[in-house]
Order: C-alpha cells, then structure tokens, then sequence
C-alpha cells in the first residue's frame, strides 16, 4: 500500500493525492470533524536533526487546508504533521523515514499493542485517533520528566520496554491553552535521552514550536 501511495504521490498533485485513499483524506476529514487536531500543539516541518523540512511546502498547505487548520509554513498542527505529514515523508533522517513509526510496527509494540496498530489502512479508526488516545495514555501514566519553559511545562513521558525499544510521548502544558501533544515515537536507550534532558537547559525539542 505504501507504494501505491508513493507512485500516486510522484504523478499527482498534493490535493488530489490526499484523496485517492479512503485511509488518508477521508481520515483527516473524520479527525477534523471530530475535533481531534485540537488536542495537538503545534510543530514546525523542518526537522532539527536534518535542517531542512521533510515534508513539501505543498504537501504541508494541502494538509492544513483539508483539515481546516491555520497554518504558517513550515509551522503548522503537530498531529497533522507528525502523524499524516510523516507518513507521507520520503526525507531520510538520521534515524530512517518518518513513517516508519507507523508502519514499522516497533512503536505499536513499544505501546503494549499489536504490531499493525498503527498501520493507518488498518481497522476502522483514523490514524490520528489511534495516535492521539495511545499518546495522551503514556503522558498521563508514565511521565518521565518535566521541565520549565516560561510559562510552558513539557512533559515526557517514557513505557520504559528495556532491552525492547520504549515509547516515547512528549507535550506541552501552557496555563492559557492546557495540555497539547507533540510527538510520539520508538526510542532504543531511553536512560540515554533522560540522561541528556537532564544534562541540558530546558527547551523545545522534537520540532516542537510555542
């Protein structure tokens, strides 16, 4: 299926693409119907690690006008960007393709689920629901670190799998806005990255924007 999505993206526009697959377009119409981006803060496309955005300026406005969200390249919705934006990403990083959280079945795995719990044509939910429910669990139950940013509190939160790859969520906490995810992803030596926010100043990570 992902190559069908591929090969569709390489010969149509953004728009029309965002259409041809009743797991993607439909999909983004449900979770904005239902709501559910506002649950997200919000994220800029370029990536820290590869300095460069990983995801098309017209894939990026595609996206936010399906959604009906208000958007200012390349700072737009977290959920709509770390969930379908990723999806749709062929940018290499550091640590392979965005999407391979979603597909890879590592981070399903990671969050106590089956391994095709966050294949986005599988079962009947949305990706960004599934996501969404999975992330917002691990914030409030297994909180790692929090850390403050001005008025901002991030949180992150860590299902510590040791030796097996763990889940990591992280979000924002503002006194105006509430409690807004970010991101959530597979991460192999979670003593590691405490040890490193513990190490650093406090600040915004994982391409999260205020």
């Amino acid at each position: 299926m992902i190559d069908r999505l591929d090969a569709a993206a390489a010969a149509h526009d953004a728009a029309d693409l965002l259409s041809m697959f009743d797991w993607l377009g439909p999909a983004i119409d449900a979770d904005a119907r239902d709501d559910r981006f506002a649950r997200w803060g919000r994220s800029t496309a370029v990536d820290e690690n590869v300095g460069a955005p990983v995801l098309s300026r017209s894939m990026f406005e595609a996206l936010h006008d399906r959604a009906g969200l208000e958007s200012a390249w390349p700072v737009g919705n977290a959920g709509l960007l770390h969930v379908y934006g990723y999806l749709l990403s062929t940018t290499p990083t550091p640590y392979g393709l965005k999407r391979d959280r979603w597909l890879g079945g590592e981070l399903a795995r990671a969050c106590g689920l089956a391994t095709d719990a966050f294949v986005p044509w599988v079962g009947e939910r949305t990706l960004l629901d599934r996501v969404t429910e999975t992330a917002e669990r691990l914030i409030v139950g297994a909180p790692a670190r929090r850390q403050r940013l001005g008025d901002l509190e991030a949180i992150v939160a860590i299902a510590d799998r040791q030796p097996h790859p763990s889940a990591l969520a992280y979000a924002l906490d503002s006194p105006t806005q509430g409690r807004r995810l970010i991101t959530m992803f597979p991460v192999a030596e979670p003593a590691a990255l405490l040890a490193d926010l513990d190490a650093s100043p406090p600040r915004l990570r994982w391409n999260a924007v205020a």
